[in-house]
């Protein structure tokens, strides 16, 4: 058996760091606001006649082999944790080679290693036959990404990857909640601009210092994640309405009060780019997921959409066109019976 998967990646718009247990406990009404985007991280596997587990990263141009699962279980350090994890949680019984591709740049902050993860949940859930609910495979995406990282993690890019489309994810004592928002598609394509610093960033590294303020109970912190849970709320309802105008003072304010965490999340090239853009009639921006490089989304009126995009790419920044992507997880299964590897 052949098995194929496909996630998409997101931009997120507002909210972000909440989606981190237990922080949105605290702030009442929490909710991240994100869109998925046609920039993929794949999957693929294949059953082998032996007991051999490969796992190969085209993206990371690294490949492991075991001679079996028994053996990759006994390992003490994988040169591919998360590939590994994973085929442990899953628990296979065939052999089997596992590859994986993301489109998304190294540390650009469109959610890829979280992406990727889910690709790899639904094919090998789908290999082994435990169809789980999605709520549980982005619980298990989830603690297992942490496992990895060592750190907790945060929850909205899985439920992008599974949902796709514009999404609120709410974030409640009584669980994590996602909401489709119908809001056009071509529309948000036309008013954002995705681009690529060319500087990549450790997520988990700015999140975790915003997380260790907040549990220190550092006054200012908290303040400023209150300040973001309200403007995620507000982003909510003026998407609703289509009020681009106040999307772009929503998306300045999220930006402004998420600096005020923590100076890294932040760069001198970021504040380059953001300004450059503006002059160019950029309406407001923000960086992606945790910043401190990575990518910027901008909002613009469609009709200045190329030029802004010629400005940004001027000063060195990579453009990622995209369309708002509205499907999320796909696995696609064929048969090969005589053509075991």
């Amino acid at each position: 058996m052949l098995l194929h998967s496909q996630v998409p990646a997101r931009v997120d718009l507002a909210g972000g760091t909440l989606d981190i247990w237990p922080l949105y406990l605290f702030h009442p009404g929490a909710q991240t606001i994100n869109f998925a985007i046609n920039c993929y991280a794949r999957c693929r596997v294949s059953v082998r006649r032996d007991k051999v587990i490969e796992m190969i990263s085209h993206d990371l141009r690294r490949r492991e082999s075991f001679p079996s699962f028994q053996t990759l279980k006994k390992a003490k350090r994988l040169r591919l944790p998360l590939l590994g994890r994973l085929v442990m949680a899953f628990e296979p019984t065939t052999g089997l080679t596992i590859e994986t591709d993301s489109e998304a740049p190294a540390g650009s902050g469109l959610g890829g290693s979280s992406a990727l993860n889910i690709a790899i949940c639904g094919a090998l859930g789908r290999l082994s036959g435990k169809r789980m609910p999605a709520t549980k495979m982005i619980e298990l995406a989830c603690n297992v990404e942490a496992q990895v990282i060592g750190i907790p993690t945060g929850e909205q890019d899985y439920y992008s990857a599974v949902y796709g489309g514009l999404q609120a994810i709410h974030l409640t004592p009584h669980g994590v909640q996602a909401e489709k928002l119908p809001v056009d598609a071509h529309e948000l394509s036309a008013r954002f601009v995705l681009c690529y610093t060319g500087q990549s960033r450790a997520s988990a590294l700015n999140n975790w210092e915003v997380f260790k303020a907040h549990v220190d109970g550092k006054n200012g912190v908290i303040r400023h994640f209150d300040r973001i849970a309200a403007i995620a709320g507000a982003m909510r309802q003026v998407l609703l309405e289509k009020d681009w105008k106040q999307v772009a003072t929503l998306l300045d304010q999220d930006w402004q009060a998420r600096k005020k965490n923590y100076p890294g999340i932040t760069t001198a090239k970021i504040e380059r780019l953001i300004a450059t853009a503006r002059r160019h009639g950029a309406l407001a921006a923000k960086a992606c997921g945790a910043g401190g490089g990575g990518c910027v989304v901008f909002l613009v009126e469609p009709e200045a959409k190329l030029k802004v995009e010629e400005a940004l790419r001027r000063m060195g920044a990579r453009i990622l066109l995209f369309h708002v992507e509205h499907r999320g997880l796909r696995v696609q299964a064929t048969k090969f019976p005589n053509r075991y590897l």
